[in-house]
């Protein structure tokens, strides 16, 4: 018998390349774009091996995990690595990352988060991008987290290399990512001895044997399942309008934030500033004496699906995140989650008012129109 998610006819090299086209509209660039069959870790781990030597001096900012995790791969690369690491309850400022320039002028690289779901901060892209282009040094940004919900500009940011990722706000499968890569970005590969090369992290492999070919021919027999899905994400956008999507998440983040400051129980928001606070996904910390992971574990056992997990490593006691992202930037999602957290600090003994909490998502959801 045949099954519409086995029996697929292969990619044709012609729709792979109408797919990085619509995803360069989806990021309104002119650079290249790749699309990488794989997690974004893929395209994450390409652009750093790229672009980074024991010539590079980065400066690697450290606003979550994923921040840690690239300034170990540049470290691994042999450059010469400068962190700067804020509190994750905040984000870094542009003067930050100015004054870091002014300590160390040999900076050519900076990393940089956009969003980073794990600790529900996001970062002032465009201010950093002005600072990093004054001082002509290759910008790399990962924006797996944040492309759908928040505008993501590579081009008039300046950034170098930008990875997105379809699983988060998109709402597509976490096995397909892309990135846009600049004409300096090429060049700097070009020039590493260290590149990768015919190597499944190589971005070079792309730009030789399919950009600079008129991708005309891929490099290797494409996931169907993946690209349509990653195809599909796009249409969904583009029918719905980006502005319209990244409107919901913001109105999410919004409801989320002020829902559980009216929930009361001790719960607060993680990040101290609405301003820093990311629209894909709202961090929570929970009252002294709670864990985190109890009361996630009894919110997911009255409803298993609501988006809804308990912090990573250190903060797996004092935060929850609220996941709304992709189909899950709702208002329905947003009272839901915010209803089973307030009966699982219930059940701990914590007073909470799931009114006054339904009817602050709601004020906050209306007040964003």
């Amino acid at each position: 018998m045949t099954h519409p998610f086995l029996d697929l006819a292969p990619l044709s090299a012609a729709h792979f390349a109408s797919i990085e086209d619509r995803v360069a509209r989806l990021l309104s660039t002119e650079q290249d774009v790749v699309i990488t069959q794989g997690e974004a870790l893929l395209p994450l781990e390409g652009a750093i091996r790229g672009t980074a030597g024991p010539g590079t001096t980065a400066l690697n900012v450290i606003t979550g995990p994923y921040g840690q995790t690239f300034g170990d791969w540049l470290r691994d690369c042999g450059a010469t690595v400068i962190d700067i690491a804020v509190t994750f309850h905040t984000a870094v400022t542009a003067a930050q990352v100015r004054a870091a320039f002014a300590e160390h002028p040999s900076i050519d690289f900076v990393s940089l988060v956009h969003a980073e779901a794990a600790t529900g901060n996001t970062n002032p892209v465009a201010e950093i991008g002005e600072v990093v282009r004054e001082h002509g040094a290759l910008f790399y940004l990962d924006a797996v987290a944040s492309i759908g919900a928040e505008p993501v500009l590579p081009d008039a940011w300046g950034v170098d290399l930008c990875v997105i990722g379809a699983q988060k706000a998109m709402g597509g499968p976490a096995g397909v990512s892309a990135v846009s890569v600049s004409e300096r970005a090429w060049a700097r590969m070009a020039a590493n001895p260290g590149a990768p090369r015919r190597s499944y992290l190589s971005l070079l492999d792309w730009k030789e044997r399919w950009v600079d070919g008129g991708r005309k021919a891929l490099l290797h027999a494409p996931a169907q399942l993946e690209m349509l899905a990653l195809e599909a994400c796009v249409e969904r956008i583009e029918g719905e309008g980006l502005d319209a999507v990244m409107d919901r998440h913001a109105s999410a983040a919004a409801a989320t934030r002020a829902g559980a400051v009216a929930l009361g129980g001790g719960l607060e928001p993680f990040v101290h500033r609405a301003g820093d606070a990311a629209p894909v996904a709202t961090t929570l910390r929970v009252p002294a004496g709670a864990d985190a992971t109890v009361l996630v574990a009894r919110a997911l056992a009255a409803d298993p699906v609501l988006p809804l997990a308990a912090g990573g490593g250190a903060l797996a006691k004092e935060m929850i995140r609220v996941n709304h992202y992709g189909p899950d930037a709702t208002r329905d999602v947003v009272h839901s989650c915010l209803a089973a957290v307030g009966a699982a600090l219930a059940e701990s003994g914590h007073a909470v008012d799931l009114e006054g909490a339904r009817r602050a998502v709601t004020e906050a959801w209306g007040g964003r129109g």
